[in-house]
């Protein structure tokens, strides 16, 4: 199947574009139907940290008594944390993100997880995406797909993941329509515009040639919008030089453009730490902050900030105790993060006890359900009880 850049590529003449009639017009309505709709709407990032983030060390519970009796070589110094209470205090290389706290842009909730959790990596993830506990139904839509379902989706593309390969499970609806992309580079035209415009005059009552007509010409407004970002883009907010800050600058010159998904998702990797933990977690905490830091500030001073909100989220916490290898192994519970100006900052809810544990792992305080029902029905303002079950009820985490 030809991509969205090879079609564009090619120039779409008649003859040709009407011989691929079956298969263009579809991704080209969609393509042009997410950057024309709704582009004053809410927006919902998601952030997957794959390979389960140590939550303990992400937000300290430096006033535990079981952090000192469980952590020797991964104990962080209470004086170097970036404080949030009195018990509570971020590792020292989310510095970034501790002034998005000073700021009541950021909200931490502790003790996330779900029932009977699994250690590993495949179906835990299934869970978080599909927002489904049984695993009979983990080879279904998403969750995010499937709220977009319910709303009525499929005349657009309400979803995009911005990274390498296909979008993520959480994305997929039966007809919601999810697209990705790597570079904002790939929705543009190499030759002149004007060039590769096609002349498609319908004559009267060929509604086909009519409806090929509408969507190309739709898709080459939405390429010359992606043009002119890219020739402008020395005027843009300085970002970190990482693959992380690089994909949310990438989702704001989106933004910034008019192009209007409703959600937007992408990735870090290399969180699975079992050994030599503690300089790879703070050099993946470090780029996670400054790369949402930067974000963030770039939209407010595009004036979009009070538009967009980020969620953090990773598919288990790690066990409490340090193991062997200077690491810690996969686990259950752990914090997720909220952003974006429309939070209510701070820590939403209790910090589970490091003395009082469930075969060595944190005792879940918060259905990640709860956290997907909030950004459902608070945010994007999609129906969550067909998305996630009947009765899951969403969390103060958002501004009235």
């Amino acid at each position: 199947m030809p991509s969205r850049r090879d079609f564009l590529k090619a120039g779409l003449r008649g003859s040709s574009l009407i011989a691929l009639a079956p298969t263009v017009p579809g991704f080209l309505a969609r393509t042009a139907r997410a950057a024309t709709a709704d582009r004053d709407g809410r927006v919902l990032v998601v952030i997957q940290l794959d390979g389960g983030n140590d939550g303990i060390n992400t937000v300290v519970p430096f006033a535990d008594d079981g952090y000192a009796r469980h952590r020797e070589a991964l104990r962080l110094p209470k004086d170097q944390l970036i404080k949030i209470n009195d018990h509570l205090g971020l590792h020292p290389a989310l510095r970034q993100a501790g002034k998005l706290l000073e700021t009541g842009r950021l909200a931490i909730v502790p003790g996330v997880g779900y029932p009977n959790p699994s250690r590993s990596h495949f179906q835990s993830m299934a869970v978080w995406q599909t927002g489904r506990l049984d695993p009979e139904e983990h080879g279904g839509p998403g969750w995010i797909g499937r709220g977009f379902d319910t709303a009525g989706g499929g005349r657009r593309a309400e979803s995009l993941f911005v990274g390498s390969g296909t979008p993520p499970a959480a994305l997929r609806g039966r007809r919601a329509v999810a697209l990705s992309l790597e570079r904002i580079e790939d929705l543009a035209l190499d030759a002149p515009m004007d060039a590769q415009r096609p002349d498609l005059a319908a004559e009267p009552g060929d509604d086909l040639t009519a409806f090929v007509r509408r969507s190309t010409l739709d898709a080459y407004a939405s390429a010359d919008r992606m043009d002119e970002l890219i020739r402008n883009r020395g005027t843009e907010a300085s970002y970190p030089a990482t693959a992380l800050a690089e994909r949310l600058r990438t989702v704001a010159r989106l933004l910034k453009g008019g192009y209007a998904a409703r959600v937007f998702y992408t990735t870090q990797g290399g969180y699975d730490t079992h050994a030599s933990q503690l300089f790879s977690h703070a050099d993946l905490l470090n780029t996670l902050a400054d790369a949402l830091k930067a974000f963030l500030d770039d939209l407010a001073a595009a004036g979009l900030a009070e538009r967009v909100l980020v969620l953090g989220f990773s598919e288990f916490g790690r066990r409490v105790a340090e193991n062997g290898s200077a690491g810690t192994d996969h686990g259950t519970a752990g914090p997720v993060l909220l952003a974006g100006a429309g939070v209510r900052p701070g820590l939403a809810g209790p910090y589970p006890s490091l003395l009082d544990l469930e075969a060595g792992d944190l005792k879940m305080s918060v259905d990640f359900r709860r956290v997907y029902a909030t950004v459902q029905t608070g945010w994007l303002g999609l129906p969550a009880d067909p998305a996630l079950g009947d009765n899951v009820a969403p969390l103060p985490l958002l501004q009235g």
